[in-house]
């Protein structure tokens, strides 16, 4: 009789503790990244009235005869299937699409979440603004001129210098891919400027010294006189109100070769495209096919060096390879066009905003239009994600029971994407909750009356003396 009594104290306390997870769902439906627990219940100790017994030759064998004494909670697992993605727009919402989890730094305390609604705190550090807990990654690393993310190290907290500068860069390097016009006449004998304007053809692109000042970099072709596939080019750098003898260039690795202003000579094959070119001193063509003309100008806003001359700064006018089309000058009969494919040097710049890609790469947008990599959000994924403890504000701590953590970029050894503007919805479903509340409802019922009954039972049995 007493037994009924403890299986039923058993079932109503275990149904509570459903109802406990089940009410705990339910109050975080609209929690962003929660992963919603699941109850299982397992029945527990039996008490055994007889033991089972072998067949002979004149009997069967006996089942056990055994009496449970309740039921117990098996597990409170948690759900990590994926929850629905909801646009934001904000740049610094992150959601995850797939496996894996961010990294945050409390202190000592590394902590795991999927609730990706980030912001950057003053001193530019990208944080849970609702904990002040920093999102870790890799920052990018200037090494020879590039910007590296070296993935292999530790991780670290994410700096983000919104208004932080980008220094200026001289050029190094101008791509030029122009098309002449093979039918413009050739200069005559003591041309008029009428005659020199229809007989010429100037391209010209921004370039920047070290201090990031602009300068203008122009190239004016004119045909050879009594040549049908040949063109002079003049260089000049800052071609008004500057003296335009400050211009030196030379073929391939040669010297700049100053002139008034230089002049090169580029030919051309029957099909149009570049055959050679040769410089003032005489060099031809450049390197593996390759046209390229050192050009180098007086920095007048440098000081200047020990002996009173002014600093020079030279970099790569590249004319396009030899008998290619694309990226290269040629020649046809269409009108002339001006095209500078490529120029690297940029002034000052201030940090504008910042994009994250679905790598997780955040990349900075300055006011001088370059962009640069900045760093690169990190995500962990764990052998056992279920068995991850909970640790309260949507955050996850490692277990004795999840794993090591293995903490990578995005799209890699199974972790999922990263995904801007947007954050992961709770996995909670309403009408699962409501269903398995009305299942745990009457379960806690159907117990309570199991203890009612036994009651009754008890009662009678201590009537039986009157």
């Amino acid at each position: 009789m007493m037994r009924s009594l403890f299986s039923g104290v058993s079932g109503l306390q275990n149904h509570q503790t459903r109802m406990d997870v089940i009410g705990n769902n339910i109050a975080n439906i609209n929690t962003t990244g929660f992963k919603r627990n699941r109850v299982n219940f397992q029945d527990i100790l039996y008490q055994q009235l007889q033991g089972a017994a072998h067949p002979t030759e004149d009997l069967g064998g006996v089942n056990p005869k055994e009496v449970g004494l309740g039921m117990s909670v098996a597990s409170i697992d948690t759900i990590h299937i994926q929850g629905s993605l909801q646009t934001t727009g904000v740049g610094t919402d992150l959601a995850i699409s797939g496996t894996g989890f961010f990294v945050l730094q409390d202190g000592d305390k590394t902590m795991y979440t999927r609730a990706g609604a980030f912001s950057v705190d003053e001193d530019g550090l990208m944080v849970n603004p609702a904990n002040g807990m920093r999102v870790q990654g890799w920052m990018a690393r200037e090494a020879a001129g590039e910007t590296l993310l070296d993935i292999s190290r530790q991780v670290e907290n994410l700096i983000i210098p919104v208004g932080g500068k980008d220094s200026a860069r001289a050029t190094t390097s101008v791509n030029f891919a122009c098309n002449l016009d093979k039918r413009i006449p050739e200069l005559p004998e003591n041309p008029t400027e009428a005659q020199i304007n229809r007989s010429t053809w100037k391209t010209a692109i921004n370039i920047y010294d070290s201090f990031g000042k602009e300068h203008i970099l122009q190239v004016e072709f004119s045909r050879v006189p009594g040549q049908n596939n040949s063109w002079n080019a003049a260089v000049v750098v800052d071609p008004e109100g500057a003296d335009p003898t400050n211009t030196a260039a030379g073929l391939g690795d040669a010297a700049p070769v100053p002139g008034d202003p230089p002049v090169f000579t580029l030919n051309f094959s029957n099909d149009g495209t570049l055959l050679s070119a040769e410089d003032a001193a005489g060099n031809v063509s450049g390197p593996a096919g390759q046209v390229l003309m050192n050009v180098a100008f007086d920095v007048l806003e440098a000081t200047p060096g020990e002996d009173g001359a002014p600093v020079r700064q030279q970099f790569t006018l590249d004319l396009g390879a030899v008998g290619e089309l694309t990226n290269s000058i040629t020649q046809y009969s269409m009108t002339s066009s001006t095209k500078a494919v490529i120029q690297d040097g940029y002034t000052m710049g201030y940090l504008d905003s910042f994009k994250i890609d679905q790598s997780g790469i955040i990349t900075g947008v300055f006011s001088n239009g370059n962009t640069r990599t900045l760093a690169q959000v990190a995500l962990a994924s764990f052998p056992n994600q279920g068995g991850l403890e909970k640790a309260g504000d949507s955050n996850f701590v490692a277990s004795n029971n999840s794993g090591t953590a293995n903490i990578g970029p995005s799209g890699v050894a199974g972790k999922g994407k990263i995904v801007s503007g947007a954050l992961e919805m709770s996995n909670v479903d309403m009408a699962e909750q409501f269903t398995d509340m009305i299942v745990t409802q009457r379960g806690f019922q159907a117990n309570s009356r199991t203890i009612q009954t036994a009651d009754q039972l008890l009662q009678e049995l201590l009537t039986l003396k009157r």
